[in-house]
């Protein structure tokens, strides 16, 4: 059996090409006009150990696409930040355009010992700034451990829902649920997720944000 090699080497160029093109296809361009979602955190939502491309706003974003949800989402987390770091930093972290924001901001509250009430009055200072100025948001809370003393668990878990509920907000409980402790999902330090950790949670918050996206009057996500 023979082949001419030029004409076979041709073929399967235009194969790959062809395959490369069907790929490009395949995968949804995000219109520069999109509503933009700004994802205040921290170090998780600034993607501690990972690179941009598979941290959670990046997995956020490309799951609300396969939702054919298109938004621009934005990375604005801060290894390290408490409440208190976000709201020092609110009105320079999220830009004017920002259409959404999603606030999730707490784990390091919980890991420095900070009292429920002042983790609320933070929050609530934030969400406050970010409705005064016409933008819409999410809520991520945090769950603490019964380990850190069954009272202050059950105080810190309660903040969450009720300034949901003061500002109308939709509540994401607890950003590492179904990811916290696995070692599948979770890097070696038990704290970060990895990147397939940190696609779980993208996809577990599209659906919410995708709800509060097609809530918004038109000329809010148009912004």
């Amino acid at each position: 059996m023979s082949f001419d090699a030029p004409r076979f080497l041709d073929r399967r160029r235009a194969l790959i090409g062809l395959a490369a093109v069907s790929q490009i296809a395949a995968t949804p361009v995000v219109p520069p006009k999109s509503p933009v979602v700004t994802v205040l955190g921290d170090s998780i939502t600034a993607g501690l150990g990972l690179p941009a491309r598979d941290a959670m706003p990046a997995q956020l974003q490309a799951a609300l696409t396969r939702m054919n949800v298109f938004a621009r989402v934005r990375a604005a987390g801060v290894p390290g930040d408490t409440s208190a770091g976000g709201l020092a930093r609110v009105n320079r972290s999220v830009a004017p355009d920002t259409a959404l924001c999603v606030v999730a901001l707490g784990g390091n509250d919980l890991l420095q010992g900070v009292e429920p009430r002042v983790t609320k009055a933070n929050l609530r200072a934030i969400l406050q700034s970010l409705r005064d100025r016409g933008i819409s948001t999410v809520l991520v809370g945090v769950g603490a451990p019964t380990l850190l003393g069954p009272a202050y668990a059950r105080e810190f878990n309660a903040v969450y829902p009720a300034l949901a509920r003061e500002f109308g907000a939709p509540l994401y409980p607890n950003i590492l649920a179904g990811v916290g402790g696995s070692r599948q999902l979770m890097q070696g330090d038990g704290i970060h997720p990895n990147a397939a950790g940190a696609r779980v949670i993208g996809e577990r918050l599209a659906p919410l944000v995708a709800q509060a996206l097609r809530a918004m009057p038109t000329q809010t996500a148009a912004r």
